[in-house]
């Protein structure tokens, strides 16, 4: 066990942001996107929306964004704009099996205008945006932060003496142009030493000086609109740190641990697995606090967000329910849904929007928020884990039901369990959220797509829990049905906000990713199919050979 702590600590300090001369530049106050972030956050997201990765070549966005504005020409020739959509490629005549381009290739095409002409038109019919005008979309987006960026008219750094609205870098008075100056000289210093792979410690050094001293000079114009206390600092930590991407390696760690003991019956690991699922939930622990330190609301208010408290929700279910059952099959369904929740959250970043944005109107009541919104999607967490029972219930039955009687007895009274949690959670969360439908929009329930498809979910869990408790669910149907039930919460969770996009609740409505969800949701359909077809065929040769 020593060996173990000794190993975790030192990836913890290994993997702990340690600041490096020059990195003050990413603690830069900006003002974008409804509020004050650091520029770090800002450059992430800007080449996020123009390259699709938050680095280009190997180089961090704090440097990349910046020399956007200092020499946008050498950019003229890089191909740094990304276009996914086969429509939108065809509509340009660009070929298919090229995913990035520059800017005289897209912008300076012909069919560019049309295009923009062809999406305002859209607009105005105020339908949802298909996949291609969202292409279009993002396209139109692209274009314009590149050239704000260069321009000099999207990087907010400082306050003015009077209003809210920053100062972008091209209107700054004569006074702070010239600090600004100085950072940008000692930033393309330090680009140039590291280029030429000497030691940046001096210029890193120099650069912090002049970010300093332009920020003490930006203070001065309005003190209180500066004061942003340890946000800033601590945004730029969960943004290097990335707790949830260190959450989901141990709870894959703590999965792999507990693969062992359910295949070799090694009980002298759970204790190493306890200890992993541990560090991994205190991880994902600190993840959501410094989530919720920063931008003073609870953590649930989009879908991103969401996943992750439903991964959360998972290892708390599923270390209760294995504390008083002890099956060990429990926590094995629990940290692997748990570790897929927090991948997807980590690899998807173009569907779920990790960046930490304001709150919609709409939501700007973090009482309603915490308890209506947190609680509904929590019971998400109870049901997923059903769900993640579900799958090792049919490998059981792919593997042999008469020899496995005893682990499909377990996993059908945790599977029951876990739905029994889920509509004591989704049942409140439903009414909940009509008192504050009432409150916000003066009616209790409107048949909105959002309420309707949460209370499907909820009938839908009802009537297995019911049918198994009158006895005409067995261990089989329970397993089956585990599987089955839980596309009504993705339709609830995923589907009325990427495929539907109707309703009042257009605040959580995103896109992409329709295909990766339909194609889980009909691999796990055609699996259930197949088990079935497998037991039944199992069960004609036994009753012939009787």
């Amino acid at each position: 066990m020593k060996k173990i702590f000794l190993i975790i600590a030192s990836l913890l300090v290994t993997c702990a942001a340690v600041a490096k001369p020059g990195d003050l530049l990413k603690s830069m106050p900006v003002q974008d996107g409804g509020r004050i972030k650091p520029y770090d956050s800002f450059a992430k997201e800007m080449l996020e929306i123009v390259y699709g990765k938050t680095k280009f070549e190997g180089r961090n966005a704090t440097e990349i964004v910046l020399t956007w504005m200092l020499s946008p020409q050498a950019w003229e020739g890089k191909k740094i704009f990304e276009v996914r959509n086969h429509q939108v490629l065809q509509a340009m005549n660009l070929p298919k099996d090229q995913r990035y381009f520059n800017g005289e290739e897209l912008f300076a095409n012909e069919r560019f205008t049309l295009l923009r002409q062809e999406l305002q038109a859209k607009r105005e019919t105020k339908e949802k945006l298909d996949p291609y005008f969202q292409a279009l979309q993002r396209l139109e987006n692209q274009f314009f932060v590149f050239q704000e960026i260069a321009a000099g008219r999207m990087l907010k750094v400082a306050p003015p003496k009077e209003g809210d609205t920053w100062l972008a870098v091209a209107d700054l008075p004569e006074h702070l142009q010239a600090k600004f100056l100085d950072v940008t000289k000692a930033f393309v210093t330090y680009l140039g030493v590291i280029a030429e792979k000497g030691d940046s410690s001096v210029s890193g050094k120099a650069l912090d000086e002049a970010v300093a001293a332009f920020e003490a000079a930006a203070q001065a114009e309005n003190p209180a609109l500066y004061s942003l206390g340890g946000k800033i600092t601590a945004e730029v930590h969960y943004n290097s740190f990335h707790p949830f991407r260190w959450a989901y390696v141990f709870y894959f760690l703590a999965f792999l641990v507990l693969l062992l003991v359910w295949a070799l019956s090694k009980e002298s690991l759970m204790t190493a697995a306890w200890v992993l699922l541990g560090i991994g939930f205190a991880l994902n622990t600190y993840g959501f606090g410094l989530r919720m330190y920063i931008m003073d609301r609870a953590p649930v208010s989009n879908m991103y967000e969401t996943v992750v408290w439903v991964a959360w929700g998972t290892v708390v279910f599923a270390a209760i329910l294995e504390i008083i059952y002890k099956y060990r099959l429990i926590l094995v369904a629990g940290t692997l849904v748990a570790a897929f929740g927090l991948v997807i959250a980590d690899f998807a970043p173009a569907v779920l929007d990790p960046s930490l944005q304001p709150l919609e109107p709409v939501l700007r009541s973090n009482y309603w928020l915490t308890i209506h919104v947190m609680t509904i999607t929590i019971s998400y967490a109870a049901f997923f884990l059903a769900f993640g029972l579900g799958d090792l219930g049919l490998i059981y039955y792919l593997r042999g039901e008469e020899k496995h009687q005893a682990q499909i007895k377990a996993i059908t009274t945790s599977i029951y369990r876990a739905m029994q949690i889920g509509v004591a959670f989704l049942a409140p969360g439903i009414i909940l959220g009509g008192i504050w439908a009432d409150y916000s929009w003066g009616r209790f329930w409107g048949w909105d797509p959002k309420e309707t498809w949460a209370l499907i979910a909820l009938l839908g869990y009802l009537a297995v829990l019911h049918a198994r408790y009158a006895g005409m669910l067995k261990h089989f149907g329970m397993v089956v049905t585990a599987v089955i039930t839980f596309s009504l919460v993705i339709m609830a969770w995923y589907g009325v906000n990427f495929v539907l996009g109707a309703g009042l609740h257009s605040y959580g409505f995103g896109a992409g990713g329709v295909e990766y969800v339909s194609a889980f949701v009909a691999a796990h359909m055609l699996l259930v199919v197949y088990v079935s077809v497998i037991r039944q065929g199992r069960g004609k040769k036994a009753t012939k050979e009787s």
